[in-house]
């Protein structure tokens, strides 16, 4: 029982020690603060609204006939596009394009009529400025359904008029193509890749602000007026009190992130949020030891903005989030296996997506522990053969 209270009182005073030291940094406060609380707010604005509507479109048509005429209607009609005139010819087209008075042009060669009367492929050629993909997106889905629409009523019509009586056995559209996004009602980009960025936000919040605080180990404290080095003989204790100090202060900054962030600009939100709290737990674990592990190699706290600038890209791509992770070559693919915020990004997109509960996240959960058990060796390791020594000589500083 001595053993027990005396490593918890080392445990505590860590605890303690830990607050004082985070709330007398700037830095630290930055990395647990500003980057939760602002970040995920200003990657959702700029995205917001997710989906561009009436996007001007200028036609260029040279069949002037009843069908082109149609055609240029009904794209009207859609929520993507604006016709907001015409022009003479593909030049005049350019020229309006290249003042930003539109974004696509919509030219209808001579003869499309008639192609359409023979039953022929009818063709007409959409140019679209590439300056925003979202832009390009919508004027590709508004031309393509329009154009199946049209064709698909063509079609009837001609049936009808070689065999009268066929309409009493079919109308309408034979093979109906209906589109339900699972998780994205609105097929926005906002939705999509949100939901994944606020954790690897978390992730990367964690291990700045811990290898910032690794950093400030080695200042010496008659410069920035406290002794930012916990004493105490215990390694694992010291990290413990570390990690339950970090976690701590990071939990209401977390669900802000992955709960009213979602609600506040109406991201899916199919899970049960008691839940998501539960798996992001080891995530948050296995991130803390994995900053103590790179505070081994931070040396100054200016280093933490390098280890910010070379894994926070790194993060994002190896996480499978912006290329899937299956078509990964091996190397890179192990690579992100053992990257904790590749789990979580992808157990979180799940959840809250998707509406899967804790048992169907099962492989990311388990994957998630056992990083957080490996890790947290690791940086006990580090802490106790390569920081300790290193740090040892400076406890002889005077107290301040």
């Amino acid at each position: 029982m001595k053993w027990i209270r005396y490593k918890l009182r080392q445990l505590f005073y860590v605890y303690r020690h830990e607050f004082y030291l985070t709330f007398h940094d700037g830095g630290i406060l930055l990395f647990f603060l500003f980057l939760p609380f602002i970040y995920p707010v200003l990657y959702s604005l700029i995205y917001n609204p997710e989906v561009v509507r009436d996007v001007k479109m200028v036609v260029v048509d040279h069949d002037l006939t009843p069908t082109s005429r149609e055609l240029v209607r009904r794209i009207d009609a859609t929520q993507e596009a604006w016709v907001v005139g015409y022009a003479a010819d593909l030049n005049e087209g350019r020229r309006a394009m290249d003042s930003h008075h539109c974004y696509a042009i919509l030219e209808i060669p001579e003869g499309f009529e008639r192609h359409v009367g023979r039953l022929e492929a009818a063709k007409a050629v959409m140019y679209c400025e590439m300056s925003l993909l979202l832009r390009y997106r919508g004027f590709l889905v508004a031309t393509t359904n329009v154009a199946m629409d049209m064709g698909a009523q063509i079609t009837e019509q001609r049936v009808d008029e070689v065999a009268p009586l066929a309409e009493t056995l079919a109308t309408g559209d034979l093979m109906s193509i209906g589109n339900i996004s699972m998780g994205n009602i609105e097929n926005g980009f906002d939705s999509f890749i949100m939901p994944g960025i606020v954790i690897l936000i978390l992730h990367q919040c964690l291990i700045l602000a811990t290898c910032m605080a690794g950093g400030a180990k080695r200042e010496d404290p008659r410069l920035i007026g406290y002794r930012p080095v916990n004493e105490m003989p215990s390694v694992s204790m010291t990290m413990l009190g570390q990690m339950l100090c970090y976690i701590t202060i990071i939990f209401v900054p977390s669900i802000f992130l992955y709960h009213y962030v979602p609600l506040i600009f109406a991201f899916p939100m199919a899970g049960n949020p008691f839940a998501e709290l539960v798996f992001l737990l080891p995530m948050v674990i296995a991130a803390l030891s994995l900053g103590f592990v790179i505070q081994g190699f931070v040396g100054q706290r200016e280093s933490v903005f390098v280890v910010w600038v070379v894994t926070s890209v790194m993060f994002l791509f190896l996480s499978g989030l912006t290329w899937p992770r299956f078509a990964m070559p091996g190397f890179w693919k192990a690579v992100s296996d053992i990257v904790p915020a590749t789990w979580g990004m992808e157990g979180f997109i799940r959840m809250n997506t998707n509406g899967a509960t804790l048992a169907q996240v099962r492989d990311p959960y388990i994957y998630l522990w056992i990083l957080a058990a490996g890790y947290f060796a690791i940086a006990y390791c580090v802490h106790r053969w390569i920081i300790r020594p290193k740090l040892r000589p400076d406890l002889k500083f005077t107290e301040v």
